[in-house]
């Protein structure tokens, strides 16, 4: 069995649809293991036999909006994935703090890039510090932009199939990932 951890994009915890007792019973209506579920923000960890990560994808996206009615674009990250990230300190040096913000935006694909890597925005806002395999590392400073102005960007230059995490809960998942 493999330790999974779905990452699902725009869910919202005030939707009785988006909960976590009901995502969580989705997941095991599939047939997923050990289902469990990491804060409200649609961070499902499961266990599965398949090692076929776009099929899971695509039962988790069909299975939504069939059971809670709404769509969902669904990335799949094995804990492998997130143990390799995290051992590659992506922000080295760098502090999630109340005026700076570290994110990880998640793509559903290896990205297709000529961005120089790291890239500073134009209002220095953001700084995207570079990409790690389906994963892009920033860090956003709260006193010059908001976290919606990263947000506009990534989808501009990597489309709408990405969800993005703070990295202390990438690194919250990952901990319950490792739990036995």
């Amino acid at each position: 069995m493999t330790k999974y951890a779905a990452l699902l994009r725009g869910i919202g915890p005030s939707n009785p649809n988006m909960r976590n007792e009901k995502l969580r019973g989705v997941f095991e209506d599939i047939g997923f293991q050990n289902v469990q579920t990491v804060i409200s923000s649609g961070n499902v960890l499961f266990e599965s036999q398949s090692s076929n990560v776009n099929e899971l994808e695509a039962i988790i996206e069909k299975t939504l909006p069939e059971q809670l009615g709404f769509t969902s674009t669904t990335i799949i990250c094995s804990k492998e994935e997130l143990e390799a990230l995290v051992s590659k300190k992506p922000f080295k040096g760098l502090k999630d703090t109340p005026e700076s913000k570290l994110n990880v935006t998640f793509l559903k694909d290896k990205p297709n890039t000529e961005i120089e890597f790291p890239y500073y925005a134009e209002n220095n806002g953001y700084i995207v510090l570079g990409v790690y395999d389906r994963v892009i590392c920033s860090v956003v400073d709260l006193t010059r932009t908001k976290t919606p102005d990263l947000m506009r960007w990534l989808e501009k230059e990597f489309g709408k199939e990405i969800t993005t995490r703070t990295w202390k809960t990438v690194n919250r998942i990952l901990k319950r990932l490792n739990e036995p």
